[in-house]
């Protein structure tokens, strides 16, 4: 079974990225950053996790204010290099433990948290700032995948710092009941007290962030009765978002010990950093096994549901470049190249040669079965003329007429095509289109 063997916290600031890049080891006005991080390092080094658990916050770069979550869990196979504005960092694209990031979002989900999920998004300096100076790269390449959590904490309300606290417990029982035999290390970054916006930018509150360290290993639950205003009061707007280092300590053992803390304050952000390993005892009892059952229990039996395909997580990973060249149907250029020179937008895709042929053929029950969600098939049937009962037809394997005898109203056809599509739609009963 999967176990944690500790937590991680440190800041995320940007000044970490720079003085990474700009090689500012040796330079006195950097060095106490590199020195507080080199424990954290070592004992990486010397633990070898198998995956890092990474919460962090998007600083407007990968998720925008048109759709902006609280929890939004990445399950991904790998995560690129966010351009922040002045171009990407030189860094490789990082690997992601997808098999285990969704096993995390089932069990949250079980659990009752409300988690968004991502896929193909960059990571910000949120994660890549601490990340960069904590692993080692001798051979250009990343020795530990992860796991990404971003947590939604610019634009209020936001997740109190109880819930978060709330959702690091439910965090434990998730990673604990994955099945493999691995270990995982929790990273929470952030913080500690600084303002960045307004008159009060430059603020920071030193005997906050060492009574807020204190209370963190010591009491956690304590920080949980603060509200989002007093985190303000205390460390800054900005400085509010250390509440995600208590998602780390809620999935850590309630006794800890700190075998490392560091803080230092160069410029406008405290800068801490901690290694906190877990104290937990085994339970005589197999509880794991209760969560798997737990988690699994909404599903139970649909397997041998005949002819439904559930559209999970890893049927999302495994199928979403053909999902998302057919999603790009909702895009007027992307579609009319489809039209006109189909084999050029498959290669701009890089779909398979499988894929290709799927779509080529219209072969909807193929389509299904491969991964695709039915609502990208009848937008490709809009695009080329095929109504959605068509489409039922042919997965069902019949002609159209004899799905329609099924129907109350056995004449009706019907797409989501506007008024473009509408223009050149041809309906008829080859179901092979």
């Amino acid at each position: 079974m999967a176990r944690i063997i500790g937590g991680i916290a440190c800041s995320h600031t940007p000044t970490i990225g720079f003085a990474v890049d700009g090689d500012k080891r040796h330079d006195p006005v950097w060095a106490p950053i590199f020195e507080g991080f080199e424990p954290v390092r070592r004992w990486l080094v010397e633990k070898k996790p198998d995956a890092l658990f990474m919460i962090f916050n998007d600083h407007v770069t990968s998720f925008f204010f048109d759709h902006y979550s609280a929890f939004t869990l990445g399950i991904d196979t790998q995560y690129g290099v966010a351009d922040e504005g002045g171009g990407a960092r030189d860094l490789p694209p990082v690997p992601g433990h997808a098999a285990l990031a969704q096993h995390i979002g089932a069990s949250l989900m079980a659990d009752e948290f409300d988690m968004s999920f991502f896929q193909d998004k960059p990571l910000d300096h949120g994660c890549l700032s601490p990340l960069s100076v904590l692993c080692d790269r001798p051979d250009g390449a990343w020795p530990v995948p992860i796991v990404p959590l971003a947590v939604g904490v610019l634009q209020f309300p936001i997740p109190s710092a109880a819930r978060c606290y709330k959702l690091g417990r439910a965090l434990r029982r998730a990673i604990e009941s994955y099945p493999e035999d691995m270990t995982v290390a929790i990273v929470a970054t952030g913080g500690l007290s600084h303002q960045v916006h307004g008159a009060r930018a430059g603020f920071n509150n030193t005997e906050w962030d060492r009574q807020f360290l204190d209370l963190f290993a010591n009491d956690p639950e304590a920080l949980t009765r603060l509200t989002i205003a007093d985190y303000a009061e205390l460390g800054g707007v900005e400085g509010a978002e250390v509440i995600m280092w208590l998602i780390m300590r809620g999935a850590l053992s309630a006794s800890i010990e700190t075998v490392h803390q560091s803080y230092c304050l160069p410029s406008m952000t405290g800068i801490a950093t901690a290694i906190y390993e877990n104290r937990d005892r085994p339970l005589p009892k197999d509880k794991e096994a209760e969560q798997r059952a737990h988690i699994a229990h909404q599903l139970a039996g649909a397997e041998a549901i005949a002819g439904i395909h559930p559209f999970t997580h890893a049927v999302s990973v495994r199928a979403y470049r053909l999902n998302k060249f057919l999603h790009r149907m909702i895009d007027p250029a992307h579609r009319q190249r489809f039209l006109d020179e189909p084999e050029a937008s498959f290669a701009a895709a890089g779909l398979t040669e499988e894929e290709k042929d799927m779509v080529r053929r219209r072969d909807w029950d193929a389509l299904i079965r491969y991964g695709v969600i039915f609502f990208m098939l009848e937008k490709l049937g809009a695009v080329v003329g095929v109504s959605n009962l068509h489409i039922y037809a042919a997965m069902r394997g019949q002609t159209l007429e004899r799905f329609q005898a099924t129907r109350n109203a056995p004449n009706a056809l019907y797409s989501v095509a506007g008024k473009q599509g509408r223009e050149a739609l041809a309906w008829n009963t080859d179901t092979s289109k």
